[in-house]
């Protein structure tokens, strides 16, 4: 399988490293640590920090194998490309591309419901009624164009981000913390510990899933082979700062009886702030989690509508009007589905489902780009690994896999 004739695109190369990057985190940070840090705290008590690192040194693994990938198969859909490389397998292709689009819907839905969430305490306002209006207003702007779309992404991801450095700055600086002091943090090295820690690492990875749909934006990417490896490993570095110092914080502030039943952990470290203060965190929050529909959403279609480019699905996915150089018809398909299972499946439920539909994915594309490896190269120039690397994803990811079912 080669790589895609620029000429025949479809779709605007628009994207540059800062924007992308900017759509990396922006999915990365606000589907995960605003809402997860309570949950991995339930599981992994003083040592939850620790289950994010843990995810981080997972996913940079597979976020290796992708930057190859990614920029030697520049295009929607990316996952199924590559398996169908790998495995030489037109089913394989679709099963994995159809999984990569349920696992951004399924995140989407969850998060549309903990921005409802969020939303409620403020207004007062009806959960499902205040879910549907999420998902249908960062539907139109998902149909608006991919540069004014994914603008808008990165400019709520910039105000995300300050919010993450605010709670670590806010929480740092209480006389009178409630938590564990941060050498209570540090893991011994005993059994029930650690198992703890890999057990709450696999919530700990739904923080991090967000990595992988920049590879399937890489069709609308200025430059792929230069701008995808650098955006993906400055997402995962700059994140994985963020969350650690975000959740050590939190752990340090708010006593663990109250964190570990919380679903918005981050406003916990404002409990006794002035109320302008927790107002205005509580905007910031809905804006990351609005900000992680959004950007589930790009995705989604966009494989749908690479799936259908390719013959995959029906043509009529892959129509792309002029006017906005979206995918329009696989756009309103996904904003319908997510409005659908936002009314339907729990929350705890989504989340899960999505980090074991990509731990999935992860296995299968490590093993695609350990076949692709394993053939004649023509040299292309693309960016490489050494094949250490993915032998090294397919073994973590399942692991991590694994741990679910523990």
């Amino acid at each position: 399988m080669n790589s895609v004739d620029p000429n025949e695109q479809k779709l605007r190369r628009a994207l540059t490293t800062p924007l992308l990057t900017l759509y990396g985190l922006g999915v990365t940070v606000g589907a995960g640590i605003y809402v997860l840090v309570g949950a991995t705290a339930d599981i992994a008590g003083p040592f939850a920090a620790f289950s994010f690192v843990v995810a981080a040194l997972v996913v940079s693994l597979t976020a290796l194998s992708y930057a190859e990938l990614a920029t030697q198969f520049p295009v929607s859909a990316g996952e199924a490309a590559y398996v169908e490389a790998g495995f030489q397998k037109r089913w394989m292709a679709v099963f994995v591309g159809l999984a990569v689009a349920a696992s951004g819907i399924i995140s989407a839905s969850a998060v549309a419901i903990g921005a409802a969430s969020y939303l409620h305490a403020l207004t007062g306002f009806a959960i499902p009624v205040l879910t549907i209006s999420v998902v249908l207003i960062m539907g139109l702007i998902a149909l608006w164009g991919i540069t004014e779309s994914v603008f808008v992404a990165a400019v709520i991801t910039i105000i995300e981000i300050a919010g993450l450095l605010f709670v670590i700055g806010w929480g740092m600086s209480i006389q009178d913390p409630q938590g564990y002091g941060i050498s209570s943090m540090l893991p011994p090295l005993e059994l029930d510990a650690w198992r703890g820690i890999f057990a709450a690492s696999l919530l700990a990875f739904f923080a991090f899933v967000g990595f992988e749909d920049m590879a399937n934006v890489a069709e609308e990417v200025k430059d792929p082979v230069r701008t995808i490896p650098k955006a993906i490993m400055l997402t995962l570095v700059l994140a994985t700062v963020l969350y650690l110092g975000t959740s050590m914080t939190v752990l340090l502030v708010v006593p663990i009886d109250v964190l570990s039943t919380s679903a918005a952990p981050l406003a916990l470290v404002f409990s006794n702030a002035p109320e302008v203060i927790k107002q205005g965190f509580s905007a910031v929050a809905i804006l990351a989690t609005v900000n992680g529909v959004l950007i589930q959403m790009i995705m989604a279609s966009r494989v749908i509508y690479g799936l259908a480019d390719r013959d995959h699905l029906p043509k009529v996915l892959a129509i792309v009007p002029k006017a906005t150089q979206t995918p329009v018809v696989a756009t309103l398909l996904v904003v319908a589905i997510i409005v659908l299972l936002t009314q339907t499946v729990p929350i705890g439920t989504l989340a899960e489902r999505t980090s074991q539909i990509v731990l999935g994915v992860f296995v299968l594309v490590n093993i695609s780009l350990i076949q692709l490896k394993m053939q004649p190269d023509e040299a292309a120039k693309h960016f490489r690994v050494p094949i250490v690397v993915p032998i090294l994803g397919v073994i973590t990811s399942a692991l991590l896999f694994g741990s679910g079912f523990l």
